[in-house]
Protein backbone atom coordinates (compact mmCIF):
# COMPACT_ATOMS: atom_id res chain seq x y z
CA UNK A 1 0.00 0.00 0.00
CA UNK A 2 1.32 3.41 -0.96
CA UNK A 3 2.16 5.77 1.90
CA UNK A 4 3.82 9.07 2.70
CA UNK A 5 7.55 9.09 1.92
CA UNK A 6 8.41 12.72 2.77
CA UNK A 7 9.23 13.53 6.43
CA UNK A 8 6.42 15.34 8.22
CA UNK A 9 8.53 17.38 10.67
CA UNK A 10 12.10 18.56 11.18
CA UNK A 11 14.39 16.28 13.20
CA UNK A 12 17.98 16.48 14.42
CA UNK A 13 19.99 13.35 15.07
CA UNK A 14 22.65 13.10 17.79
CA UNK A 15 25.59 10.92 18.68
CA UNK A 16 25.29 8.37 21.53
CA UNK A 17 26.61 9.45 24.89
CA UNK A 18 28.02 6.06 25.84
CA UNK A 19 26.72 6.51 29.38
CA UNK A 20 24.66 3.74 31.01
CA UNK A 21 21.27 4.41 32.49
CA UNK A 22 20.75 4.31 36.25
CA UNK A 23 20.04 0.58 36.60
CA UNK A 24 16.84 -1.15 37.68
CA UNK A 25 17.88 -4.32 39.52
CA UNK A 26 15.50 -7.22 40.04
CA UNK A 27 16.48 -9.02 43.24
CA UNK A 28 14.47 -12.25 43.39
CA UNK A 29 14.49 -15.61 45.08
CA UNK A 30 12.50 -17.90 47.38
CA UNK A 31 11.45 -16.72 50.79
CA UNK A 32 14.08 -16.22 53.53
CA UNK A 33 17.10 -16.11 51.20
CA UNK A 34 18.35 -12.66 52.24
CA UNK A 35 16.83 -10.40 49.56
CA UNK A 36 15.77 -7.58 51.90
CA UNK A 37 18.99 -7.98 53.90
CA UNK A 38 21.14 -7.42 50.80
CA UNK A 39 19.07 -4.37 49.84
CA UNK A 40 19.53 -2.88 53.32
CA UNK A 41 23.29 -3.57 53.26
CA UNK A 42 23.57 -2.01 49.80
CA UNK A 43 22.02 1.25 51.03
CA UNK A 44 25.37 2.05 52.68
CA UNK A 45 27.26 2.19 49.36
CA UNK A 46 29.41 5.30 48.88
CA UNK A 47 27.96 5.59 45.36
CA UNK A 48 24.57 6.45 46.87
CA UNK A 49 23.50 9.76 48.35
CA UNK A 50 20.38 8.52 50.20
CA UNK A 51 18.22 5.40 49.97
CA UNK A 52 14.42 5.57 50.22
CA UNK A 53 12.60 2.35 51.18
CA UNK A 54 8.98 1.71 50.11
CA UNK A 55 7.56 -1.37 51.80
CA UNK A 56 4.46 -2.90 50.15
CA UNK A 57 2.50 -5.61 51.90
CA UNK A 58 2.41 -6.60 55.55
CA UNK A 59 3.72 -10.15 55.25
CA UNK A 60 7.35 -9.28 56.05
CA UNK A 61 7.60 -5.91 57.80
CA UNK A 62 11.41 -5.87 57.85
CA UNK A 63 12.03 -2.23 56.91
CA UNK A 64 12.37 -1.06 60.51
CA UNK A 65 14.21 -4.13 61.74
CA UNK A 66 16.86 -4.14 59.00
CA UNK A 67 17.88 -0.62 60.00
CA UNK A 68 20.25 -2.48 62.40
CA UNK A 69 22.22 -3.99 59.50
CA UNK A 70 25.81 -2.72 59.66
CA UNK A 71 26.27 0.18 57.26
CA UNK A 72 22.53 0.49 56.44
CA UNK A 73 21.54 4.05 55.63
CA UNK A 74 17.96 4.51 54.38
CA UNK A 75 14.67 6.21 55.18
CA UNK A 76 11.23 4.60 55.07
CA UNK A 77 8.57 6.28 52.87
CA UNK A 78 5.04 5.74 54.31
CA UNK A 79 1.82 5.16 52.35
CA UNK A 80 -1.73 4.05 53.14
CA UNK A 81 -1.59 0.76 51.18
CA UNK A 82 -3.72 1.90 48.25
CA UNK A 83 -2.50 1.70 44.67
CA UNK A 84 -2.72 5.45 44.06
CA UNK A 85 -0.86 6.32 47.27
CA UNK A 86 1.88 3.83 46.45
CA UNK A 87 2.32 5.55 43.10
CA UNK A 88 2.40 8.91 44.84
CA UNK A 89 5.11 7.71 47.21
CA UNK A 90 7.25 6.82 44.19
CA UNK A 91 6.59 10.26 42.74
CA UNK A 92 7.72 11.81 46.03
CA UNK A 93 10.96 9.82 45.97
CA UNK A 94 11.62 10.82 42.35
CA UNK A 95 11.27 14.49 43.31
CA UNK A 96 13.92 14.37 46.08
CA UNK A 97 17.19 16.20 45.31
CA UNK A 98 20.57 14.53 45.19
CA UNK A 99 22.65 14.32 48.35
CA UNK A 100 26.27 15.49 48.00
CA UNK A 101 25.92 15.26 44.22
CA UNK A 102 25.25 11.51 44.39
CA UNK A 103 22.11 9.79 43.05
CA UNK A 104 19.48 8.46 45.46
CA UNK A 105 18.49 4.78 45.44
CA UNK A 106 14.94 3.47 45.64
CA UNK A 107 14.15 0.08 47.21
CA UNK A 108 10.68 -1.45 46.63
CA UNK A 109 9.90 -4.43 48.87
CA UNK A 110 8.10 -6.13 47.38
CA UNK A 111 6.83 -6.07 43.79
CA UNK A 112 5.16 -9.43 44.38
CA UNK A 113 2.80 -7.92 46.97
CA UNK A 114 1.85 -5.13 44.56
CA UNK A 115 1.01 -7.62 41.79
CA UNK A 116 -0.98 -9.74 44.27
CA UNK A 117 -2.96 -6.62 45.25
CA UNK A 118 -3.77 -5.83 41.61
CA UNK A 119 -4.85 -9.45 41.07
CA UNK A 120 -7.12 -9.32 44.13
CA UNK A 121 -8.55 -6.04 42.88
CA UNK A 122 -9.70 -7.46 39.53
CA UNK A 123 -11.05 -10.55 41.30
CA UNK A 124 -13.32 -8.24 43.32
CA UNK A 125 -14.34 -6.45 40.13
CA UNK A 126 -15.19 -9.76 38.46
CA UNK A 127 -17.34 -10.90 41.40
CA UNK A 128 -19.23 -7.60 41.52
CA UNK A 129 -19.79 -7.82 37.78
CA UNK A 130 -21.18 -11.35 38.12
CA UNK A 131 -23.52 -10.27 40.94
CA UNK A 132 -24.78 -7.27 38.95
CA UNK A 133 -25.35 -9.42 35.87
CA UNK A 134 -27.29 -11.98 37.90
CA UNK A 135 -29.46 -9.23 39.39
CA UNK A 136 -30.23 -7.78 35.96
CA UNK A 137 -31.06 -11.21 34.53
CA UNK A 138 -32.95 -12.24 37.68
CA UNK A 139 -30.88 -15.39 38.07
CA UNK A 140 -29.16 -16.89 41.10
CA UNK A 141 -26.54 -14.60 42.60
CA UNK A 142 -23.15 -16.38 42.90
CA UNK A 143 -21.96 -17.05 46.42
CA UNK A 144 -18.40 -16.84 47.71
CA UNK A 145 -18.00 -20.56 47.04
CA UNK A 146 -18.93 -20.22 43.35
CA UNK A 147 -16.00 -19.66 40.96
CA UNK A 148 -16.11 -16.42 38.96
CA UNK A 149 -14.35 -16.05 35.62
CA UNK A 150 -12.06 -13.01 35.33
CA UNK A 151 -12.60 -11.58 31.86
CA UNK A 152 -9.58 -10.56 29.71
CA UNK A 153 -10.47 -6.87 29.94
CA UNK A 154 -9.90 -7.00 33.72
CA UNK A 155 -6.49 -8.60 33.28
CA UNK A 156 -5.66 -5.82 30.82
CA UNK A 157 -6.64 -3.33 33.51
CA UNK A 158 -4.23 -4.95 36.00
CA UNK A 159 -1.42 -4.92 33.41
CA UNK A 160 -2.04 -1.25 32.68
CA UNK A 161 -1.81 -0.34 36.37
CA UNK A 162 1.37 -2.42 36.76
CA UNK A 163 2.80 -0.69 33.68
CA UNK A 164 2.13 2.71 35.25
CA UNK A 165 4.13 1.61 38.31
CA UNK A 166 7.09 0.55 36.14
CA UNK A 167 6.80 3.82 34.21
CA UNK A 168 7.40 5.74 37.43
CA UNK A 169 10.35 3.50 38.34
CA UNK A 170 11.94 4.37 34.99
CA UNK A 171 11.57 8.06 35.90
CA UNK A 172 13.67 7.67 39.06
CA UNK A 173 16.99 9.56 38.65
CA UNK A 174 19.02 6.85 40.33
CA UNK A 175 19.29 3.08 40.80
CA UNK A 176 16.22 1.03 41.74
CA UNK A 177 16.21 -2.29 43.61
CA UNK A 178 12.93 -4.15 43.07
CA UNK A 179 12.50 -7.18 45.34
CA UNK A 180 10.19 -10.05 44.32
CA UNK A 181 9.62 -13.63 45.38
CA UNK A 182 10.48 -16.59 43.17
CA UNK A 183 8.70 -19.93 42.88
CA UNK A 184 9.90 -23.34 41.74
CA UNK A 185 7.29 -24.63 39.29
CA UNK A 186 6.89 -27.52 36.86
CA UNK A 187 8.41 -26.88 33.44
CA UNK A 188 6.13 -27.17 30.43
CA UNK A 189 7.08 -28.29 26.93
CA UNK A 190 4.61 -27.91 24.05
CA UNK A 191 1.93 -26.95 26.58
CA UNK A 192 2.48 -30.25 28.44
CA UNK A 193 4.01 -30.65 31.91
CA UNK A 194 7.38 -32.39 32.22
CA UNK A 195 9.34 -33.89 35.10
CA UNK A 196 11.71 -30.92 35.15
CA UNK A 197 11.29 -27.80 37.27
CA UNK A 198 12.09 -24.17 36.63
CA UNK A 199 12.14 -20.90 38.56
CA UNK A 200 9.48 -18.27 37.95
CA UNK A 201 9.31 -14.69 39.20
CA UNK A 202 6.06 -14.15 41.11
CA UNK A 203 4.99 -10.91 39.42
CA UNK A 204 3.77 -9.75 36.03
CA UNK A 205 5.33 -12.09 33.48
CA UNK A 206 7.04 -9.35 31.41
CA UNK A 207 8.93 -7.89 34.39
CA UNK A 208 12.33 -9.58 33.62
CA UNK A 209 12.42 -7.81 30.23
CA UNK A 210 11.89 -4.39 31.85
CA UNK A 211 14.91 -4.46 34.18
CA UNK A 212 18.67 -4.06 33.61
CA UNK A 213 19.93 -6.88 35.83
CA UNK A 214 18.43 -10.02 37.40
CA UNK A 215 20.02 -11.54 40.48
CA UNK A 216 18.56 -14.77 41.88
CA UNK A 217 19.27 -15.72 45.50
CA UNK A 218 18.77 -19.49 45.66
CA UNK A 219 19.82 -19.60 49.31
CA UNK A 220 21.55 -17.36 51.84
CA UNK A 221 24.89 -16.37 50.33
CA UNK A 222 24.19 -18.16 47.00
CA UNK A 223 23.61 -15.56 44.28
CA UNK A 224 23.31 -16.08 40.52
CA UNK A 225 23.41 -13.43 37.81
CA UNK A 226 20.85 -14.70 35.29
CA UNK A 227 20.45 -11.58 33.13
CA UNK A 228 22.27 -8.29 32.74
CA UNK A 229 22.61 -5.30 30.40
CA UNK A 230 26.16 -3.91 30.88
CA UNK A 231 29.44 -3.21 29.07
CA UNK A 232 31.39 -2.65 32.31
CA UNK A 233 31.74 -6.35 33.11
CA UNK A 234 32.67 -9.52 31.30
CA UNK A 235 29.69 -11.70 30.54
CA UNK A 236 29.82 -15.33 29.54
CA UNK A 237 26.97 -15.86 27.11
CA UNK A 238 24.67 -18.83 27.16
CA UNK A 239 24.66 -19.61 30.88
CA UNK A 240 23.85 -18.14 34.29
CA UNK A 241 26.86 -16.96 36.24
CA UNK A 242 27.55 -17.61 39.89
CA UNK A 243 28.03 -14.31 41.74
CA UNK A 244 30.45 -14.98 44.61
CA UNK A 245 30.55 -12.44 47.42
CA UNK A 246 27.47 -10.72 46.03
CA UNK A 247 26.48 -7.29 47.27
CA UNK A 248 24.38 -4.51 45.81
CA UNK A 249 27.39 -2.17 45.94
CA UNK A 250 29.50 -4.58 43.87
CA UNK A 251 26.73 -5.00 41.31
CA UNK A 252 26.23 -1.23 40.99
CA UNK A 253 29.94 -0.77 40.24
CA UNK A 254 29.92 -3.54 37.61
CA UNK A 255 26.87 -1.91 36.00
CA UNK A 256 28.79 1.39 35.75
CA UNK A 257 26.76 3.54 38.11
CA UNK A 258 29.77 5.80 38.66
CA UNK A 259 29.62 6.71 34.93
CA UNK A 260 25.82 6.65 34.56
CA UNK A 261 23.69 9.50 33.23
CA UNK A 262 21.68 11.57 35.67
CA UNK A 263 18.39 10.17 34.31
CA UNK A 264 17.31 7.31 32.09
CA UNK A 265 17.36 7.91 28.34
CA UNK A 266 14.19 6.22 27.09
CA UNK A 267 11.71 6.74 24.27
CA UNK A 268 8.32 5.86 25.73
CA UNK A 269 5.54 4.74 23.44
CA UNK A 270 2.45 6.94 23.25
CA UNK A 271 -0.56 4.95 22.05
CA UNK A 272 -2.85 7.88 22.81
CA UNK A 273 -0.83 10.45 20.84
CA UNK A 274 -2.87 12.51 18.41
CA UNK A 275 -1.96 12.80 14.74
CA UNK A 276 -2.04 16.57 15.17
CA UNK A 277 1.30 16.30 16.99
CA UNK A 278 3.05 15.12 13.82
CA UNK A 279 1.74 17.93 11.63
CA UNK A 280 -1.15 16.04 10.08
CA UNK A 281 -4.53 17.76 9.96
CA UNK A 282 -6.88 16.51 12.59
CA UNK A 283 -10.12 15.00 11.44
CA UNK A 284 -12.94 17.46 12.14
CA UNK A 285 -15.35 16.33 14.78
CA UNK A 286 -18.72 15.25 13.49
CA UNK A 287 -21.14 18.12 13.79
CA UNK A 288 -24.39 17.64 15.55
CA UNK A 289 -27.61 18.15 13.59
CA UNK A 290 -28.80 21.73 13.38
CA UNK A 291 -31.90 20.89 15.42
CA UNK A 292 -29.66 20.15 18.43
CA UNK A 293 -27.65 23.38 18.27
CA UNK A 294 -29.45 25.46 20.83
CA UNK A 295 -27.59 28.76 20.17
CA UNK A 296 -28.81 28.78 16.50
CA UNK A 297 -32.49 28.54 17.47
CA UNK A 298 -34.45 31.43 15.94
CA UNK A 299 -37.94 32.70 16.65
CA UNK A 300 -39.36 31.16 13.47
CA UNK A 301 -37.72 27.79 14.22
CA UNK A 302 -39.03 27.78 17.78
CA UNK A 303 -42.61 28.54 16.63
CA UNK A 304 -42.43 25.81 13.99
CA UNK A 305 -41.01 23.22 16.42
CA UNK A 306 -43.74 23.98 18.94
CA UNK A 307 -46.39 23.72 16.23
CA UNK A 308 -44.95 20.38 15.03
CA UNK A 309 -44.95 19.11 18.61
CA UNK A 310 -48.62 20.04 19.02
CA UNK A 311 -49.39 18.15 15.79
CA UNK A 312 -47.68 14.97 17.09
CA UNK A 313 -49.97 12.05 16.13
CA UNK A 314 -49.83 10.24 19.48
CA UNK A 315 -48.38 12.30 22.34
CA UNK A 316 -48.05 16.08 21.78
CA UNK A 317 -47.58 16.72 25.50
CA UNK A 318 -44.48 14.51 25.66
CA UNK A 319 -43.15 16.08 22.45
CA UNK A 320 -43.30 19.53 24.10
CA UNK A 321 -41.49 18.23 27.19
CA UNK A 322 -38.78 16.65 25.01
CA UNK A 323 -38.26 19.95 23.17
CA UNK A 324 -37.84 21.78 26.49
CA UNK A 325 -35.42 19.14 27.73
CA UNK A 326 -33.39 19.25 24.50
CA UNK A 327 -32.90 23.01 24.31
CA UNK A 328 -33.14 23.94 28.00
CA UNK A 329 -35.19 26.63 29.68
CA UNK A 330 -32.43 29.23 29.50
CA UNK A 331 -32.18 29.02 25.70
CA UNK A 332 -35.95 28.94 25.18
CA UNK A 333 -36.45 31.95 27.46
CA UNK A 334 -34.03 33.96 25.30
CA UNK A 335 -36.04 33.30 22.09
CA UNK A 336 -39.06 35.60 21.62
CA UNK A 337 -42.07 34.45 19.55
CA UNK A 338 -45.00 36.44 18.15
CA UNK A 339 -48.18 34.45 18.74
CA UNK A 340 -51.91 34.87 18.86
CA UNK A 341 -51.51 35.08 22.62
CA UNK A 342 -49.10 37.98 22.20
CA UNK A 343 -45.30 38.28 22.23
CA UNK A 344 -43.73 35.80 24.67
CA UNK A 345 -40.66 33.61 25.03
CA UNK A 346 -40.57 30.12 23.57
CA UNK A 347 -40.49 28.68 27.08
CA UNK A 348 -43.66 30.57 28.06
CA UNK A 349 -45.27 29.45 24.81
CA UNK A 350 -44.55 25.81 25.67
CA UNK A 351 -46.02 26.32 29.14
CA UNK A 352 -49.17 27.90 27.67
CA UNK A 353 -49.47 25.13 25.05
CA UNK A 354 -49.22 22.47 27.76
CA UNK A 355 -51.97 24.20 29.73
CA UNK A 356 -54.08 24.35 26.58
CA UNK A 357 -53.61 20.60 25.99
CA UNK A 358 -54.59 19.92 29.59
CA UNK A 359 -57.80 21.93 29.21
CA UNK A 360 -58.66 20.11 25.96
CA UNK A 361 -58.02 16.74 27.61
CA UNK A 362 -60.31 17.64 30.53
CA UNK A 363 -63.03 18.80 28.13
CA UNK A 364 -62.72 15.61 26.11
CA UNK A 365 -62.96 13.53 29.28
CA UNK A 366 -66.05 15.45 30.38
CA UNK A 367 -67.60 14.95 26.95
CA UNK A 368 -67.09 11.20 27.15
CA UNK A 369 -68.69 11.07 30.60
CA UNK A 370 -71.77 13.03 29.37
CA UNK A 371 -72.27 10.72 26.41
CA UNK A 372 -70.47 13.04 23.99
CA UNK A 373 -73.39 15.45 23.59
CA UNK A 374 -73.82 16.66 19.97
CA UNK A 375 -75.38 19.77 18.33
CA UNK A 376 -78.67 19.90 16.41
CA UNK A 377 -77.00 19.09 13.12
CA UNK A 378 -75.54 15.83 14.37
CA UNK A 379 -71.93 17.11 14.39
CA UNK A 380 -69.57 17.27 17.34
CA UNK A 381 -69.38 20.67 19.08
CA UNK A 382 -67.21 23.25 17.35
CA UNK A 383 -65.09 23.54 20.47
CA UNK A 384 -63.77 20.01 19.99
CA UNK A 385 -62.52 20.57 16.44
CA UNK A 386 -61.39 24.17 16.73
CA UNK A 387 -57.80 23.53 17.90
CA UNK A 388 -57.18 20.84 15.27
CA UNK A 389 -58.53 23.00 12.47
CA UNK A 390 -56.52 25.95 13.68
CA UNK A 391 -53.33 23.89 13.73
CA UNK A 392 -53.88 22.43 10.27
CA UNK A 393 -54.74 25.79 8.77
CA UNK A 394 -51.73 27.56 10.36
CA UNK A 395 -49.26 28.69 7.64
CA UNK A 396 -45.63 27.66 8.17
CA UNK A 397 -44.22 31.14 7.54
CA UNK A 398 -46.11 32.80 10.39
CA UNK A 399 -45.05 32.63 14.04
CA UNK A 400 -48.48 31.94 15.49
CA UNK A 401 -48.88 28.76 17.55
CA UNK A 402 -51.53 26.15 16.75
CA UNK A 403 -53.91 26.96 19.67
CA UNK A 404 -56.81 29.35 18.86
CA UNK A 405 -57.20 32.78 20.32
CA UNK A 406 -58.32 32.27 23.93
CA UNK A 407 -60.38 35.50 23.76
CA UNK A 408 -62.86 33.90 21.35
CA UNK A 409 -65.64 32.32 23.37
CA UNK A 410 -67.23 29.13 21.96
CA UNK A 411 -71.00 29.13 21.45
CA UNK A 412 -73.01 27.97 24.46
CA UNK A 413 -74.24 24.40 24.05
CA UNK A 414 -78.01 23.92 23.90
CA UNK A 415 -79.61 22.32 26.90
CA UNK A 416 -81.56 19.12 26.34
CA UNK A 417 -84.89 20.76 27.27
CA UNK A 418 -84.38 23.49 24.58
CA UNK A 419 -84.21 20.90 21.81
CA UNK A 420 -87.42 19.35 20.52
CA UNK A 421 -87.76 15.68 19.93
CA UNK A 422 -87.97 16.37 16.22
CA UNK A 423 -84.62 18.19 16.25
CA UNK A 424 -82.84 15.87 18.66
CA UNK A 425 -80.90 13.15 16.83
CA UNK A 426 -82.03 9.70 17.83
CA UNK A 427 -79.65 6.70 18.15
CA UNK A 428 -76.91 8.23 16.03
CA UNK A 429 -73.69 6.18 15.94
CA UNK A 430 -70.68 7.62 17.75
CA UNK A 431 -68.31 9.45 15.40
CA UNK A 432 -65.46 7.18 14.31
CA UNK A 433 -61.85 8.47 14.29
CA UNK A 434 -60.31 9.27 11.00
CA UNK A 435 -58.81 6.12 9.36
CA UNK A 436 -55.35 7.66 8.85
CA UNK A 437 -55.03 8.62 12.51
CA UNK A 438 -56.34 5.24 13.65
CA UNK A 439 -53.80 3.42 11.48
CA UNK A 440 -51.02 5.60 12.82
CA UNK A 441 -52.04 4.93 16.43
CA UNK A 442 -52.26 1.17 15.81
CA UNK A 443 -48.83 1.18 14.16
CA UNK A 444 -47.19 3.04 17.03
CA UNK A 445 -48.85 0.74 19.57
CA UNK A 446 -47.61 -2.32 17.68
CA UNK A 447 -44.07 -0.93 17.57
CA UNK A 448 -44.08 -0.26 21.32
CA UNK A 449 -45.38 -3.75 22.09
CA UNK A 450 -42.66 -5.26 19.88
CA UNK A 451 -39.98 -3.27 21.69
CA UNK A 452 -41.42 -4.35 25.05
CA UNK A 453 -41.23 -7.99 23.94
CA UNK A 454 -37.56 -7.53 22.95
CA UNK A 455 -36.76 -5.92 26.28
CA UNK A 456 -38.47 -8.73 28.17
CA UNK A 457 -36.40 -11.36 26.35
CA UNK A 458 -33.10 -9.56 27.00
CA UNK A 459 -34.00 -8.98 30.66
CA UNK A 460 -34.86 -12.66 31.05
CA UNK A 461 -38.52 -12.35 31.93
CA UNK A 462 -41.91 -12.83 30.37
CA UNK A 463 -43.87 -10.09 28.64
CA UNK A 464 -46.46 -10.13 31.44
CA UNK A 465 -43.77 -9.68 34.10
CA UNK A 466 -42.17 -6.86 32.15
CA UNK A 467 -45.43 -4.91 31.83
CA UNK A 468 -46.89 -5.88 35.19
CA UNK A 469 -46.23 -2.48 36.77
CA UNK A 470 -48.22 -0.59 34.11
CA UNK A 471 -50.83 -3.14 33.01
CA UNK A 472 -54.52 -2.76 33.78
CA UNK A 473 -56.46 -4.89 36.24
CA UNK A 474 -57.82 -7.10 33.45
CA UNK A 475 -55.30 -9.76 32.47
CA UNK A 476 -54.26 -9.56 28.83
CA UNK A 477 -55.29 -5.91 28.41
CA UNK A 478 -52.39 -3.89 26.92
CA UNK A 479 -51.40 -0.82 28.94
CA UNK A 480 -52.18 2.70 27.70
CA UNK A 481 -49.91 3.94 24.94
CA UNK A 482 -48.47 6.81 26.99
CA UNK A 483 -47.55 4.52 29.92
CA UNK A 484 -46.15 1.88 27.56
CA UNK A 485 -43.96 4.42 25.78
CA UNK A 486 -42.61 5.80 29.05
CA UNK A 487 -41.99 2.26 30.34
CA UNK A 488 -39.90 1.13 27.36
CA UNK A 489 -37.95 4.41 27.36
CA UNK A 490 -37.03 3.93 31.03
CA UNK A 491 -35.75 0.38 30.39
CA UNK A 492 -33.61 1.25 27.36
CA UNK A 493 -30.42 2.07 29.32
CA UNK A 494 -30.58 -1.24 31.21
CA UNK A 495 -31.08 -3.20 27.97
CA UNK A 496 -28.22 -1.33 26.27
CA UNK A 497 -25.92 -2.21 29.19
CA UNK A 498 -26.80 -5.92 28.93
CA UNK A 499 -26.22 -5.89 25.16
CA UNK A 500 -22.75 -4.40 25.66
CA UNK A 501 -21.89 -7.02 28.30
CA UNK A 502 -22.90 -9.76 25.86
CA UNK A 503 -20.68 -8.29 23.12
CA UNK A 504 -23.53 -7.00 20.92
CA UNK A 505 -22.01 -3.53 20.65
CA UNK A 506 -23.35 -2.78 17.14
CA UNK A 507 -26.91 -3.46 18.21
CA UNK A 508 -26.37 -1.53 21.47
CA UNK A 509 -25.11 1.53 19.58
CA UNK A 510 -28.01 1.37 17.11
CA UNK A 511 -30.50 0.98 19.96
CA UNK A 512 -28.96 3.96 21.75
CA UNK A 513 -29.77 6.13 18.70
CA UNK A 514 -33.23 4.60 18.12
CA UNK A 515 -36.28 6.78 17.66
CA UNK A 516 -39.04 7.34 20.19
CA UNK A 517 -40.66 5.09 19.11
CA UNK A 518 -38.43 3.20 16.67
CA UNK A 519 -40.55 1.99 13.72
CA UNK A 520 -37.84 -0.47 12.57
CA UNK A 521 -37.27 -2.06 15.97
CA UNK A 522 -37.90 -5.59 14.69
CA UNK A 523 -35.40 -5.12 11.87
CA UNK A 524 -32.82 -3.73 14.33
CA UNK A 525 -32.94 -6.91 16.47
CA UNK A 526 -33.44 -9.35 13.58
CA UNK A 527 -29.99 -10.87 14.09
CA UNK A 528 -30.93 -11.88 17.65
CA UNK A 529 -34.60 -12.77 17.23
CA UNK A 530 -36.00 -13.99 13.93
CA UNK A 531 -39.52 -14.64 15.21
CA UNK A 532 -40.47 -10.99 15.79
CA UNK A 533 -43.52 -9.76 13.94
CA UNK A 534 -42.73 -7.16 11.26
CA UNK A 535 -44.42 -3.91 12.20
CA UNK A 536 -46.04 -1.76 9.46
Amino acid sequence: MAGITAPQRTRKSRKPTGKPNPPIILLTGPEKTGKSFEAARGSGSDLIGMTHWIEIGGTEGTADYYGRVPGARYEIVPHDGSYQDILDSVRWVNAQPRVDGKPNMLVVDSGTSLWDMLSDEIALYARRRAVRKAQNNRTRIPTLDDPVVIDPDLWNRAKDRWGEFLWLLRRHPGPVVLITRQEVVTAFENDKPTRNTTRKVKAEKNLPAAVDAIVELHAIGEAWLTGVRSLHMEIKPGDSQRFPDFSVDTLLRRLGLQDAAESRSVSELRPDADLQEYGKPQQPAQRQPAARQAPDLTSEQAAKLIRDALMHPTDPENALHEMREEYGRRTLQAVQTDTGWGVMSADDLITKSLAHLKVKAEQAQAGQEDGEQQGPTGRVDHEEDAPTDAVEAEPVGERTPPPPDPAAEPPAPERPEDVSEAEEPQDLPRPQPRPARANQVNKVMSVLLTEAEIQARILGMSMQEHLESISGPNEGTPPPMTKLRTHVMEHRPMVIGLLEERGERDIANAYRLAGKPELKIAEMFSTLYTDLATVG
